[in-house]
């Protein structure tokens, strides 16, 4: 019995991003891939790995990533430690609602590879309570900091309150919102001093997805040996006045 499968229908990986810098610490640049295999007629792509090719030997290493497809995979290479060497941020669009994100951050001191930042523990470690409460407010509480924010609901539609409150401002039925994981993961240096902090977004939801009252935004900054939170706010949106 004959395969009729030949090699050139099989479908390669090729690149879909690329940076260079010192990732590896010996003040040289190396080269660092996302390759991926790309769906014919999509956008999608599978099988997205890291490669990094040493800026002198030229060897590669290739890491295979936990969440490996997705959409317009993206590198971002700086400092995230304080050891003025390049880590490697990796970001992967789920093409899901909410905006939500697949992010990995890599260092590869030494050439060998330590993943310091997993979007998967992340959502795991910062979980929230979303509450409606009377009078036109949502209470949102953040777990893992012990925070309560208050967000004042007043100014959306009459349509949208109606459904959920009477005209004295009572909840007619308990309600919960939730936090959607994580949708952006943005490294700024705040105090200007070359080492990345990470601005991270999520979205709080209402009573459906699509029912945005504010995003979480938590900046994380390298401390104790892991990028830990190091400042929380709530952004919420504004109404025409």
């Amino acid at each position: 019995m004959y395969n009729n499968y030949s090699r050139d229908n099989i479908i390669k990986p090729t690149i879909v991003a690329y940076a260079s810098g010192d990732v590896n610490g010996d003040r040289i640049p190396d080269n660092v891939y996302l390759t991926g295999i790309k769906t014919p007629d999509s956008p999608f792509i599978q099988d997205i790995t890291l490669k990094i090719q040493n800026g002198m030997t030229g060897v590669f290493t290739s890491i295979i990533l936990n969440e490996n497809v997705g959409y317009n995979p993206t590198l971002f290479l700086g400092d995230f430690t304080g050891n003025s060497v390049d880590d490697i941020l990796i970001g992967i669009n789920t093409g899901g609602r909410g905006g939500i994100m697949y992010y990995y951050i890599y260092s590869f001191i030494n050439n060998t590879a330590q993943l310091l930042f997993d979007f998967n523990e992340y959502n795991d470690i910062y979980k929230y309570d979303v509450i409606y409460k009377d009078n036109y407010k949502v209470e949102v509480i953040s777990k893992t900091n012990k925070q309560k924010y208050i967000i004042d609901i007043s100014n959306r539609g009459r349509d949208y309150l109606n459904e959920i409150y009477y005209a004295n401002g009572k909840l007619k039925v308990p309600i919960n919102g939730f936090v959607n994981p994580i949708s952006g993961l943005y490294p700024v240096d705040f105090d200007s001093n070359g080492v990345y902090e990470l601005l991270a977004y999520q979205r709080i939801a209402g009573r459906y997805n699509a029912d945005a009252l504010g995003y979480v935004l938590n900046t994380l900054k390298w401390e104790n040996n892991k990028l830990d939170l190091y400042n929380q706010n709530i952004a919420i949106f504004g109404s025409q006045i």
